[in-house]
């Protein structure tokens, strides 16, 4: 966007260009390198707009260096508009920029969302939205919780955790106790399952049902339990257990989280999700209204909250489009 630059590029220099930024754009984006859409997206979209000036220019008398197509493919109003005004250098533009950025992103809301809308929908990503849908409303926490319900004794058998890993992808399991001189059972807590195959690697095993005293934890330093930096960490095929400590046990309680976040199963379905995104957890449990039942009815990811799978729960209230 330049006064005085008619002749400055020739038509055809400008197509080869624009096919140029154009395909590379979208063959680079999503590679493992440092790059993005937003450079392409501005050399296309300057390069197409001055094209169209310079076609326009035999039946119009408007300088063609102030010609630029500005599409709403991403909906980055407020950065684009100051983007553009640091290259233009024109504070006099600001208002035409202004309201040719509201008219771009209005009209290309209409179509469809953004380009990385679009891109996470596509790799399935389960990115929740700010606010909750409509329906959300008419269903509790317990309507979309996914079962069956996976639970771990707070003393379990190394069998048990390496069959449960092996056969379900599940990150995150409910720790459960029995109450003593009781029948009923209490929530510990919850353990992740990435803890869980560091207390396998680690073989902090007993032969009997009993707690692990201190001396079981000074084999592990402070960072074992950290997230991982690079690569994904420990996999359940990096374990090597032997047949003789499947029949052991392993105390859970030290890696269990005490404080998980939990709601009542009755809780509204659009009030969980949202205050499932705003504390951006990874898991809330869900646990029961009234006493006499099990400690926890389910827990919830981000999956469950996803319109599409609740949808798919209740196709009945997919809204109708006129």
């Amino acid at each position: 966007m330049s006064t005085s630059t008619v002749k400055e590029f020739h038509i055809r220099t400008l197509i080869i260009f624009f096919a140029a930024v154009f395909c590379l754009g979208i063959v680079t984006y999503g590679i493992a390198i440092p790059s993005r859409l937003f450079i392409p997206i501005i050399l296309a979209g300057a390069c197409y707009g001055r094209l169209v000036g310079r076609l326009f220019e035999t039946i119009s008398k408007l300088d063609a260096g102030l010609f630029a197509l500005l599409g709403g493919t991403m909906r980055m109003t407020v950065s684009l508009c100051v983007i553009l005004l640091e290259l233009t250098n024109d504070l006099l533009l600001l208002p035409l920029v202004m309201l040719v950025l509201l008219i771009s992103k209005s009209v290309a809301d209409i179509f469809n969302k953004g380009v990385y809308d679009q891109i996470v929908t596509l790799k399935g990503f389960p990115y929740l939205e700010a606010h909750a849908e409509p329906y959300m409303r008419q269903l509790v926490a317990l309507d979309v919780v996914s079962g069956p319900l996976i639970s771990f004794s707070g003393i379990e058998k190394v069998g048990n955790i390496l069959h449960v890993l092996r056969t379900t992808g599940h990150n995150g399991f409910p720790v459960i106790d029995d109450l003593p001189l009781s029948d009923a059972t209490e929530l510990c807590g919850l353990v992740s399952r990435s803890h869980l195959l560091v207390l396998l690697m680690g073989k902090v095993f007993s032969k009997d049902r009993i707690l692990a005293g201190d001396e079981s934890w000074n084999r592990f330093a402070v960072f074992d339990f950290s997230k991982a930096v690079s690569g994904k960490g420990i996999k359940v095929e990096d374990l090597d257990i032997e047949e003789v400590e499947m029949e052991m046990y392993i105390d859970l309680h030290p890696i269990t989280n005490t404080s998980p976040n939990m709601v009542v199963e009755t809780m509204s379905l659009a009030k969980a999700a949202l205050l499932f995104r705003q504390l951006g957890l990874r898991h809330m449990c869900v646990v029961p209204k009234s006493q006499g039942r099990p400690p926890i009815v389910g827990i919830l990811t981000r999956h469950d909250l996803m319109p599409e799978h609740i949808l798919r729960l209740y196709p009945h209230m997919k809204p109708h489009k006129l």
